[in-house]
């Protein structure tokens, strides 16, 4: 297992600003901006959100592939945020699902994190959620294999971990797998240590993210902000050796959301948080 970082860590500074709970840095990156700041924090790899490049032409995916290359760092292409398939109720992103694994590819990446829909977009109904979605992910698995790229479908406050696991075990594909993000179903109110021991086998990509209870109604995203790493209510230690125990060797990349507000520095609870992480290894 390898220390990485995903570009989200960085969100305000690409210029996703979560309303009333964030301010506006007073500056922008880049992607290229963000490799070259992944590479001065010392990671051996990169998770890249889509939503900050969209639509990059073909001379932009290898620019950023030399770069990558260049700076010998491991990378996952990120497809999805916030809503990606809308829980089934939008099969006409499958095709931009479809161009992004190809970007995957040319870019290097392995590894494609995809969104099945956020938590705005979950349905009230586990059995039709699940039928919306099996044709759709059946569809881009087969043309994800075409391209050498597994998809790793994230828990994105859409599924608990049963239904999340009932998913990936009905569509039986190679080419899928799951993005475990370590907090987000305590967000769903299930127990995280619980979720990442059902999720861990599957995972072929990880957000590494500690997440503490702040203020308001716990059914809500601003009640659990983000906070550095080993220094919230997820058992960090406990997550890395349930991947440990089920053979994962990928990223372990460093996610920080919404900041809690008792930590007004982002680059300093990303910077406590890859120190923290690197102890555990």
């Amino acid at each position: 297992m390898k220390i990485a970082i995903d570009s989200y860590s960085y969100h305000r500074y690409f210029g996703e600003i979560y309303p009333g709970l964030e301010e506006d840095p007073g500056s922008r990156m880049s992607m290229g901006d963000f490799v070259d700041r992944a590479h001065e924090l010392g990671v051996a790899g990169v998770s890249l959100e889509s939503c900050f490049m969209p639509n990059p032409s073909r001379e932009e995916v290898s620019r950023l592939r030399a770069q990558l290359d260049r700076l010998g760092l491991e990378r996952v292409w990120a497809w999805g945020h916030p809503g990606g398939l809308q829980s089934g109720a939008a099969p006409e992103q499958l095709g931009d699902l479809m161009r992004h694994t190809a970007i995957a590819a040319e870019l290097g990446a392995g590894v494609m994190r995809i969104c099945c829909g956020g938590r705005r977009t979950r349905p009230a109904d586990w059995p039709a959620h699940k039928a919306a979605l099996l044709p759709l992910l059946d569809e881009a698995c087969a043309h994800a294999g075409r391209h050498g790229v597994v998809l790793a479908i994230e828990n994105h406050i859409d599924f608990l971990a049963d239904e999340l696991v009932e998913l990936v075990e009905a569509v039986d594909s190679p080419w899928l797998g799951v993005c475990l993000d370590t907090a987000n179903n305590l967000r769903m109110l299930e127990d995280p240590a619980v979720a990442i021991e059902k999720l861990a086998p599957y995972a072929r990509a990880t957000h590494i993210k500690d997440v503490a209870a702040h203020r308001g109604n716990p059914r809500e995203f601003a009640f659990w902000p983000s906070v550095p790493v080993g220094r919230g209510l997820i058992d960090v230690p406990r997550a890395f050796d349930a991947l440990r125990r089920h053979g994962y060797r990928g990223l372990l990349a460093l996610e920080i959301d919404y900041l809690h507000p008792d930590y007004p520095s982002d680059a300093q609870a990303i910077a406590d948080s890859l120190a923290y992480m690197r102890s555990l290894l």
